[in-house]
């Protein structure tokens, strides 16, 4: 009986975590657009501002909060604040304003290579010649998207300086999630989600006011506006509190491994609502980087390590 309810538990996290890329990829398109009208930093901070307000006002009601344990844990919070919402943040606004959406889409997909590989560092996960053959699959999925398959580009390192910026994006995400799995043990997600938000928002709003861009929020269109509160209330709070959850349940492998359908959603999301075009490069990188991933992810020895540490 408890086995039963054990599988269910795990099928229903596997379908829940499906949300994520969906309201992620969605992100992409809606950043592009809000960053014409005001700066990133400016951005990151309603965002994720908006997002902390509805996470602490949802905490509070479920009488979550938990002063003792925020004592305690706030070294691992405040790093998994820093990387996960500051730097992956600031990195992916700043990159945006010089790449398009479906570049960052895909950039950001080396997300579960560069995970897996911060485990195998620093987690002590199981290496093997299969992972090393995804990782080189997505790597190279990832050079023909960020030189758009142009051997001149290859050559003389002129690189989009939008791509280059996300992959301190992916720096960032990796250390989060891969550090995430022992961080998170004995919190919940909404508790986690709600202390990282809100200190991440608070060293957002900091490095906005370098900016100087806040005079011009009051001239905001309704269109960004409305895409500052999907971004705040899907792309964050719903997205966050389930990636979490979906790193305590199965860990920070096979939870980054849902970031192998955000290009598919913010691609197809782009072209539809953004006009966005997608070029040959764009469908080379998105063949390679996903299978890379998916070589990665599904490696059999990295899952009998994480099964392993899961029922210890």
């Amino acid at each position: 009986m408890e086995k039963n309810v054990r599988a269910e538990g795990q099928t229903s996290i596997y379908l829940l975590l499906l949300l994520v890329p969906l309201f992620w990829g969605g992100a992409f398109g809606a950043s592009k657009h809000v960053l014409s009208e005001i700066p990133p930093f400016v951005t990151a901070t309603l965002r994720f501002g908006l997002a902390g307000l509805i996470l602490v006002g949802w905490l509070t009601l479920k009488k979550g909060w938990d002063l003792k344990l925020l004592k305690e844990r706030w070294k691992g919070l405040l790093l998994l604040s820093l990387t996960g919402i500051f730097g992956y943040n600031a990195f992916f606004f700043m990159g945006l304003q010089f790449t398009s959406a479906t570049n960052g889409s895909l950039v950001v997909a080396m997300n579960p290579v560069s995970t897996t590989l911060a485990a195998v560092i620093f987690l002590g996960e199981a290496w093997s010649r299969r992972l090393g053959l995804g990782m080189a699959l997505s790597l190279c999925g990832l050079l023909v998207v960020i030189t758009g398959g142009s051997w001149e580009t290859i050559r003389t390192m002129s690189f989009n300086t939008g791509d280059i910026m996300l992959l301190g994006s992916v720096a960032s995400w990796s250390i989060y999630s891969a550090t995430g799995k022992v961080l998170l043990k004995g919190m919940s997600s909404l508790f986690v989600t709600t202390v990282t938000t809100v200190a991440g928002a608070i060293a957002l709003f900091v490095a906005s006011l370098f900016e100087g861009g806040w005079a011009k929020v009051p001239d905001l269109s309704m269109q960004a506006m409305v895409e500052l509160v999907y971004m705040a209330v899907f792309a964050s709070v719903i997205a966050f509190v389930v990636w979490n959850l979906g790193i305590q349940r199965i860990g920070a492998s096979r939870t980054s491994a849902y970031v192998n359908l955000v290009p598919i959603c913010a691609t197809t999301i782009a072209v539809l609502l953004y006009g966005e075009q997608v070029t040959w490069a764009h469908a080379v990188g998105v063949m390679l980087t996903v299978s890379g991933v998916l070589i990665t992810t599904r490696s059999p020895s990295q899952q009998k390590v994480a099964s392993v540490r899961e029922n210890v």
